[in-house]
């Protein structure tokens, strides 16, 4: 006959996961001719639970190179920009326990420059951006585990002898490797 025991436990108790594209507009000095190359660096993000979301709120900076003046001069121009991300949560575990809480957001696409071109007004660049995340919550929640106390626990079964290593090439390793 068996026993069932609770253990309470951290494990992942909600998860869900976000891809967003967003467009944004950079106005240059100057107006641009062609863009010659945008990339996205610097990307920060901080993720907190609210109700049954989580929200991604991070920056990245967006680098443009453009020609302009008829295409004679070029010029770098960078705008950080903000976002947040609403995470909702596809997986709840409604059998958690408490409010205490740990959020942990990872980054699946970190965001990435799918096109850069010229506005319809032509003073404008406007940069299409993707990203996706992976947001977890991590709390207590209660397990239920079937104990077979008639299971033999003997550790005598693992026990290594000595005589046991008799029969080992200790060169078994060494053999064939170059260095």
């Amino acid at each position: 006959m068996s026993e069932y025991r609770e253990i309470i436990t951290r494990a992942v108790t909600g998860k869900g996961r976000k891809f967003t594209q967003s467009k944004h507009t950079i106005s240059p000095s100057h107006r641009p001719t062609s863009i010659l190359g945008c990339w996205v660096i610097n990307h920060k993000y901080d993720a907190k639970k609210v109700d049954d979301t989580v929200e991604v709120a991070g920056q990245y900076d967006i680098n443009c190179w453009f020609s302009h003046s008829d295409n004679t001069k070029t010029q770098v121009v960078t705008e950080t920009v903000s976002y947040t991300d609403v995470v909702k949560l596809r997986y709840k575990d409604d059998n958690s326990i408490g409010d205490e809480h740990e959020v942990v957001a990872r980054v699946l696409q970190q965001p990435n420059c799918l096109e850069c071109s010229i506005s319809d007004s032509g003073g404008k660049v406007e940069v299409q951006v993707e990203r996706e995340f992976l947001a977890e919550i991590i709390g207590e929640t209660k397990v239920v585990v079937e104990v077979h106390p008639e299971t033999s626990t003997d550790d005598e079964d693992w026990d290594v002898e000595d005589e046991d290593f008799e029969d080992l090439n200790p060169d078994f390793i060494v053999d064939g490797y170059e260095e």
